[in-house]
């Protein structure tokens, strides 16, 4: 009896949900509004035409952001929109404990909560741009259904409620005020059944009026009527906002909505075309990694990647938006994996979780200005740069893979990361040594065609002594210590220094894990 309701409930649901207004978003088309079409929502095409941007390739670094109305009950993590509503789990607990019955005070009740009183979105950006990030990508939407934008599709978006302020248009103007790349997520695909428990005892997500709690469907079960719908939301997002960078979270693989993506990424590529910008799409696995670029949450590729790749985490180690009691990950694990990540083509995208009312904490702050420090010593070793033919030395194994980077690494001074810019090399040693450092891929044999014309660490004017042996070039560290964490130390040729590698078989890699 209680599955028969509960299908019930689901085909109503349904049926309230065809009649989404798609105003003007022709998703039939994957054509721009000018009309251009180079693009076609198949990898083949995709590939032949897309080139990853130059601006990604250099920035290095970005701050990802969640905020939104689970930032309210601040509690356990931002999934406590699902979690609350999911019996036995320990949200569902503390949502009846603190906030009451589920058919009393569920989810949407905490919007009128969610007041953003203090969100300053210029203060934001300039502490970004302090910390060294050169791209913003907020949370347009997540799986909460809650829109963060000025919405013409959905009617529960902080225009109309909570903040009552265009929150992603806010800081658009801001980042770009400050000269950073604007990008957003969306994550919209999930909310299709992202209350779905809230059909299995007394809820008010069993009200099948409030759209904001999506289709209710069973766990990633999508169909072609909620792929158009999604469709039409992104393509709204792209029309509104122009981002330069959209990332998307896991299912967008699904094989339902994968068609569908397809011609969303050809219809952001033909806009792309239209600005005059070249953009960047994220996702996590199922799409070839030339037609976009392969993300990483919480964890890094463990080899050299032939194009541009990215990982996602953030600061706080529990929640990726604020709760109470979290833990932080120190600055010296960030920027350790800030180097690994770039000496293998990648890109680190490090997300804050913000309060309700729009304040970040001082412990986030601290990390974030600690991060900034580094790189104004040290960010000519990192922006702008491009790895060597290996990505660096050492015997200690960083973590990789997914979910893997909670725990710090305890490198040494035998740990190198290497990166290039033009004739210049840089050796990153990710500790300090009294003893010098031998790198051992600088020996006489590797380098022989080319010059060393001079050896300097950034943020030193110590004279640095070093020379060259047959088992690799020997550096000398100063008395002086110019920064905390790591190390990079420039070294000048006469000519460029081998060359990038070209022939990594990133398909293993997608097949295999990282």
């Amino acid at each position: 009896m209680k599955k028969y309701i509960y299908l019930i409930f689901t085909l109503v649901l349904c049926a309230s949900c065809q009649s989404i207004d798609k105003r003007s978003y022709n998703i039939d088309s994957v054509a721009s509004p000018q009309g251009t079409e180079v693009f076609q929502p198949d990898w083949k095409n995709i590939a032949e035409n897309y080139r990853f941007p130059e601006w990604f390739a250099d920035a290095k670094f970005g701050i990802f952001i969640h905020w939104g109305v689970y930032s309210v009950p601040a509690y356990d993590n931002e999934w406590y929109s699902r979690n609350m509503y999911q019996e036995g789990h320990h949200a569902y607990k503390h949502h009846i404990a603190t906030w009451g019955a589920h058919d009393k005070f569920g989810y949407k009740d905490f919007i009128p909560l969610f007041k953003a009183e203090k969100f300053n979105a210029e203060e934001w950006v300039k502490l970004f741009k302090e910390a060294g990030a050169k791209y913003v990508v907020p949370v347009a939407e997540h799986h909460d259904g809650f829109s963060m934008y000025d919405s013409d599709l959905n009617e529960w978006n902080a225009v109309n409620m909570g903040p009552k302020k265009d929150i992603i248009g806010l800081l658009k103007k801001a980042t770009e005020k400050e000269g950073l790349i604007f990008g957003l997520s969306t994550h919209r695909a999930e909310n299709a059944w992202f209350y779905n428990g809230g059909m299995r005892f007394p809820s008010d997500v069993q009200d099948t009026t409030i759209s904001l709690y999506g289709r209710r469907y069973d766990n990633e079960k999508y169909t072609e009527d909620f792929a158009r719908e999604w469709l039409t939301h992104t393509y709204e997002l792209i029309d509104k906002y122009e981002p330069k960078l959209i990332w998307f979270d896991w299912t967008v693989n699904n094989p339902i909505l994968m068609p569908y993506f397809n011609k969303f990424m050809a219809y952001y590529y033909n806009n792309s075309l239209d600005w005059g910008e070249n953009v960047v799409v994220n996702t996590k696995q199922g799409y070839p990694t030339d037609v976009q670029v392969w993300d990483v949450e919480r964890g890094k590729s463990g080899k050299m990647m032939q194009f541009p790749w990215q990982t996602d985490t953030s600061v706080g180690k529990k929640s990726w938006s604020y709760i109470d009691g979290e833990e932080n990950k120190s600055p010296e694990q960030i920027v350790h994996d800030l180097i690994d990540i770039v000496s293998k083509n990648g890109n680190l995208l490090l997300n804050i979780g913000p309060r309700a009312d729009g304040t970040i904490t001082d412990e986030q702050k601290e990390v974030l200005l600690s991060i900034g420090k580094w790189l104004k010593i040290n960010g000519e070793a990192i922006y702008g740069t491009r790895c060597w033919k290996k990505f660096g030395e050492g015997n200690t194994e960083p973590t990789k893979g997914s979910f893997t980077d909670n725990t710090a690494t305890a490198y040494t001074a035998q740990d190198m990361r290497f990166t290039t810019k033009g004739n210049d090399f840089y050796a990153v040693i990710l500790n300090w040594s009294d003893n010098g450092i031998l790198i051992k891929s600088l020996d006489k044999e590797a380098i022989a065609d080319a010059r060393i014309l001079d050896i300097s660490l950034l943020g030193s004017d110590e004279k640095i002594n070093w020379k060259q042996t047959d088992e690799g070039l020997k550096i000398f560290f100063p008395e002086k210590k110019p920064c905390e964490y790591a190390y990079s130390f420039k070294i000048s040729f006469d000519k460029k220094v081998g060359e990038h590698l070209k022939s990594e078989a990133v398909n293993e890699v997608m097949k295999h894990g990282a």
